[in-house]
Order: C-alpha cells, then sequence, then structure tokens
C-alpha cells in the first residue's frame, strides 16, 4: 500500500475513527521511538563495558559540537 492510498483510506473514515487512528499511530510510533533508544543504549552499553567505546566528559563534547556549527558556518 502506498502512502497515498493509506491516506485516501483514512479520509474515508468519519472524523471520530480519523482521530482514534491518529492516536493509534501516534501512540505505536512513541513505542518505536522508545525501543529504538532503548536498543540503541543497550549497545552503547556493550559498546562502553568491552573498552571499544570511552566515556567524554560533557564539556568536551559540547567543545566538539560548538567547533563542528563554526565550520559550518
Amino acid at each position: 500500500m502506498t502512502l497515498d492510498q493509506a491516506i485516501d483510506a483514512a479520509m474515508q473514515l468519519t472524523l471520530e475513527e480519523q482521530e482514534m487512528l491518529l492516536a493509534i499511530v501516534r501512540a505505536r510510533h512513541i513505542d518505536a521511538r522508545r525501543s529504538e533508544m532503548a536498543r540503541d543504549a543497550g549497545e552503547s552499553l556493550n559498546l562502553y563495558r568491552s573498552g571499544q567505546l570511552k566515556a567524554t566528559p560533557g564539556e568536551s563534547v559540547l567543545d566538539e559540537l560548538h567547533a563542528a556549527l563554526e565550520e559550518e558556518e
């Protein structure tokens, strides 16, 4: 199913059903993002515990971000 087809199908629902659909899609999207973030955090912890990832002070990270932003300008 294409996005256009999904939108067309959703537009055939009543307004109440459309609101329910939006709530369901929003909740599932939040759950999917939460799962993705948990998976990423788990991978990071495994890398850190195995010594493949080193802790960096927050100030150093901010300095790097500021330097990168200045390079883009």
